[in-house]
């Protein structure tokens, strides 16, 4: 990261050295320069073609081949947006959706989700498999023979009351598409269409990967272990992102999103009348010095520049004010942008809780509810798949709305496919105060801009497509899915 970052500066400070690296056809890894920065607008200006060369430079676009190799795939990726923004595709696209959010349903409880998805491919005349992974439908498109790549949607909703009133609003209580999954799915979709139509232009093979319960559940995981990324060697994917306007892309090389766990800890002493302390052995004493004592793992324990967190969310225990309880019950998160921090994480915080508990005279048993809430690894992109990604962003909705990724504590489930193969999980900003996409997801006010959803579509199709037909996108050296890391 720190090489990434010296190389951005003196690519921005240094054009003319850029230019002789351009015309020795040596070029060095610059993914991270800030690709709102440009160098001059005018006409035949020494600073216009600088910033020419900077912005392929800071894409990846190393000028291989000859400038009508580039203009023919920038037309790729107006055409297809061409064909993704025709009015009866928007109108289909936002009809799908909105069916989709008027009946969420949780993680590996997406059978009528499922249903649609395959009555729209069946209608397309797309192949698929079904079930996998409970609800899961892996669909392909193209010739059948490789390369392949993939493309990732999840289905799943969440426990939430929906409270933005308008006419399509969740009719099953209790349960809401508060996170854009219904957009994912039908992005997804529009992308099949379009491909399917352009079909005859693929040279290898596109798997559309139509996922459960990635809020719960690991739903990846199980995708994964029932033969989804058979034959694949690269999976890309998105997430919509309520705080970036409408079409901005954000994407990273390296972690993007954190590695996720949980913990529940039961601290056990011995009941007795609060005015009588010296009969009894207070679980609450030893649950106190616990929480305080994990908030040191990262302010004592963690270098301040490898980000980390662990947070106690819950305590119970007693219900009286005169009684001191016989025990505590504490939970709470873990998160970490590597495997081996993650898993010292872990590792202290039981040895904290027991240490702790065992000071206080008291027993503890630290649990990490692997079953109910599987590990969620950290999600890590490949730099040549961020590359492409960005390449394709470029040419679909501008440099100018292309951006670098900040990280995210938060965790997702796509991570288990990075595990195993190349892969770039990207952020499409959604951002519409017009029409009220301006609330963070997981809130009973979350709202899609319906605006984004042919967007998307295309940005996915090209994604896929410009990645079987332009060879060198694909590293040589990666070879098809090894899901043996998830036996």
């Amino acid at each position: 990261m720190a090489n990434s970052c010296l190389a951005g500066i003196t690519c921005a400070l240094n054009p003319i050295l850029i230019l002789i690296l351009l015309g020795c056809g040596t070029l060095v890894g610059c993914s991270n320069l800030d690709l709102d920065t440009r160098l001059g607008d005018s006409d035949n200006s020494l600073d216009d073609v600088y910033g020419s060369a900077i912005d392929r430079f800071a894409i990846g676009i190393a000028e291989e081949g000859s400038p009508s190799h580039s203009a023919s795939y920038h037309g790729v990726s107006q055409e297809i947006l061409r064909l993704a923004k025709l009015p009866e595709t928007v109108e289909w696209l936002k009809n799908v959706r909105r069916k989709i959010h008027e009946r969420p349903e949780l993680a590996y409880q997406e059978f009528e989700t499922s249903a649609l998805i395959r009555r729209e491919l069946d209608e397309m005349g797309i192949k698929y498999r079904w079930p996998l992974a409970e609800t899961g439908v892996v669909a392909s498109i193209g010739t059948g023979g490789p390369p392949f790549v993939a493309l990732r949607a999840d289905m799943d909703a969440l426990p939430i009351q929906e409270e933005v009133e308008w006419e399509h609003k969740s009719k099953n209580l209790g349960k809401m598409h508060a996170c854009g999954h219904d957009a994912h799915a039908t992005m997804l979709l529009g992308a099949a269409k379009i491909l399917q139509e352009r079909q005859h232009m693929l040279q290898g093979t596109v798997v559309l990967i139509f996922q459960p319960a990635e809020e719960a559940g690991a739903g990846a995981k199980r995708m994964i272990k029932d033969g989804a990324l058979e034959n694949v060697e690269a999976i890309f994917g998105m997430h919509l992102a309520y705080d970036h306007p409408t079409g901005t892309v954000m994407s990273k090389p390296g972690p993007l999103t954190a590695g996720c766990g949980f913990f529940k800890a039961v601290i056990t002493g011995k009941g007795g009348h609060a005015a009588l302390p010296e009969l009894a052995i207070d679980p609450i004493i030893a649950a106190s010095a616990s929480i305080v004592s994990l908030q040191h793992l990262v302010s004592r324990e963690t270098n301040p520049l490898d980000s980390q967190v662990v947070t106690v969310t819950t305590s119970s225990g007693g219900d009286a004010f005169n009684v001191i309880p016989d025990s505590v019950t504490i939970s709470g998160t873990f998160r970490a942008f590597s495997n081996e921090s993650f898993y010292r994480l872990k590792q202290r915080i039981e040895e904290i809780i027991v240490g702790q508990s065992l000071v206080q005279r008291c027993a503890a048993t630290v649990e990490f509810l692997e079953k109910e809430y599987p590990f969620i690894p950290p999600t890590v992109n490949n730099q040549i798949m961020h590359d492409h990604v960005c390449k394709v962003a470029a040419d679909l909705v501008g440099s100018h709305n292309l951006k670098i990724a900040t990280p995210l504590m938060a965790g997702e489930d796509f991570a288990f496919y990075t595990e195993v193969i190349p892969a770039d999980f990207f952020l499409f900003g959604m951002k519409n105060e017009t029409c009220g996409s301006i609330h963070a997801p997981h809130t009973s006010l979350f709202t899609v801009d319906e605006n984004v959803l042919p967007l998307g579509a295309a940005m996915h199709a090209a994604i896929a497509e410009r990645y079987l037909n332009e060879g060198k996108s694909r590293p040589s050296q990666f070879s098809v899915a090894d899901t043996s890391i998830l036996q």
